[in-house]
């Protein structure tokens, strides 16, 4: 939720330009409508100190410090007031108006670890406001099982943003945040919480918790396949989309268990027509278009799924291969299909291009079906 909103703004303008010294007045003015002695003029002072150079994330910490140095030195106590200084709850949690809390978020983080139980109602209470996502993996860290047993009570909450939380927060690999380790190596107590939300009312609840499982899927593989499994018996259209979110990478990977779970078998019997890329020599900067032709000539249709991948040539004179995704097929008796897909050569930051012979694979239900080339120049 916070990196996509973060990537929206973004797109539009510098994020500290939506993060301006009015921030910090406006956390002052909060907290002293609730605990009078605040030094508010000190306290916006030092959060505004060569605040104009800082991007977002510095600009919150700095002010998450200044925190620190004007309320009340018990982390308890300081908490407390933080949380009696909250606006009301936000139900659609858009735009950059929620971040005003990510130092409340930040504080709690680094100063709120001797202080679980305050620490939990605060986060409790941010992520209706904003997001705990974060915070709460520092508390996992510290003190797991205590963390595991409050995420547990959290699954089942009334409110979709705290039951979110209990998905998004134990994500071995959430984005923008550090890995949580002990669950990369032993995924087994994040299961049991998905396995309370599986079914979850809201969609975003449901994505949150694919994402999960795609991310225990990087280390764990065929153990996000077995829970795939049992958890398709009986599944509801919503869950069958969990499901095959939640394989995402997996698929892309061609993972025989993953395919055949979703009915995509290898050893398909369709046949290939032909695989072409256009044009065949091109140029740093240029696209191409990959092409094939897929025919079922059996006399019973036939599920296909048909992805295009790229070897990229490296500086090194290696290469890395990027699967992009094609599309699925219900092939009746004698019909034909095609997977098409343009492709940027355009140097990007995540791709940088190199000449050489470039190997481009059709695959179907995972194998190797089809080959091409293409020379970059």
């Amino acid at each position: 939720m916070l990196a996509s909103r973060v990537r929206a703004v973004a797109v539009a303008e510098p994020l500290k330009n939506s993060y301006g010294p009015d921030i910090p007045k406006r956390i002052a003015a909060m907290i002293e409508a609730v605990h009078p002695s605040f030094p508010s003029s000190e306290f916006v002072a030092n959060s505004l100190d060569g605040y104009d150079d800082l991007e977002l994330t510095p600009r919150a910490r700095q002010i998450s410090t200044a925190l620190a140095q004007h309320l009340p030195p018990d982390p308890a106590e300081a908490i407390g007031i933080l949380v009696e200084s909250l606006g009301p709850k936000i139900e659609r949690l858009e735009g950059m108006e929620p971040f005003i809390y990510l130092p409340h978020v930040l504080f709690v983080a680094e100063y709120g670890l001797d202080c679980p139980e305050e620490s939990f109602q605060a986060q409790y209470e941010l992520t209706q406001r904003f997001t705990a996502e974060f915070s709460i993996r520092a508390f996992i860290e510290r003190h797991p099982e205590l963390s595991m047993a409050r995420l547990g009570q959290w699954a089942t909450d009334p409110s979709v943003h705290v039951r979110r939380l209990v998905s998004e927060g134990t994500r071995p690999r959430l984005p923008w945040a550090a890995r949580l380790r002990r669950f990369q190596k032993d995924p087994t107590p994040v299961i049991t919480l998905l396995e309370i939300l599986k079914d979850d009312p809201e969609e975003y609840v449901r994505r949150s918790v694919a994402n999960n499982l795609n991310d225990i899927a990087k280390d764990h593989p065929d153990l996000v396949v077995q829970v795939c499994r049992e958890w398709s018996t009986a599944a509801t259209p919503q869950r069958q989309r969990l499901i095959r979110h939640g394989l995402r990478t997996l698929i892309k990977q061609g993972h025989p268990g993953a395919l055949a779970l979703l009915g995509y078998a290898p050893g398909s019997p369709v046949t290939v027509t032909g695989l072409s890329v256009t044009p065949a020599r091109a140029r740093i900067g240029d696209k191409i278009r990959i092409e094939a032709g897929i025919h079922n000539g059996t006399n019973t249709p036939q599920p296909v799924l048909a992805d295009l991948r790229v070897h990229f040539v490296k500086a090194n004179g290696s290469s890395s291969p990027k699967v992009f995704k094609g599309t699925t097929f219900e092939l009746t008796p004698a019909e034909d299909g095609t997977v098409s897909k343009s492709v940027s050569l355009a140097q990007h930051s995540t791709r940088t291009h190199h000449p050489g012979q470039h190997l481009v694979e059709l695959l179907l239900n995972g194998e190797v079906r089809a080959e091409a080339w293409f020379t970059l120049e």
